[in-house]
């Protein structure tokens, strides 16, 4: 964190500076603008260092759990028993419901 704070500060002081005095202004004032900068960017610095570093962290907790989670089923499927020739047969087999017979008021039309 204090890596980030320091850099976005830096940069934000180095930008503000130069651009101030290719625009021609006061030293005294250049100066000014570019502390003034180096707070600003360093606390927004801060704000997006520690959004970054938390969406990494849930990325990589749902990574985990992801993982996790896969080991778990091939554990559970490797515990499982085989199903049986019978239990495979009722399961592929079709369903016999009977077909809907149509309604009287469309059958003699």
């Amino acid at each position: 964190m204090k890596f980030a704070v320091l850099s976005f500060g830096a940069a934000g002081f180095f930008i503000v500076a130069l651009t101030g005095l290719a625009s021609g202004r006061a030293p005294d004032l250049v100066l000014r603008d570019g502390a003034l900068a180096c707070l600003l960017t360093a606390w927004v610095g801060r704000w997006f260092w520690r959004n970054l570093e938390t969406a990494f962290a849930q990325t990589l907790d749902a990574r985990r759990a992801a993982a996790r989670a896969a080991e778990e089923a091939e554990a559970a499927a490797a515990q499982a028993p085989a199903p049986t020739p019978a239990a495979k047969a009722a399961a592929t087999r079709p369903s016999t419901a009977p077909a809907a017979a149509p309604a009287p008021a469309t059958a003699r039309r």
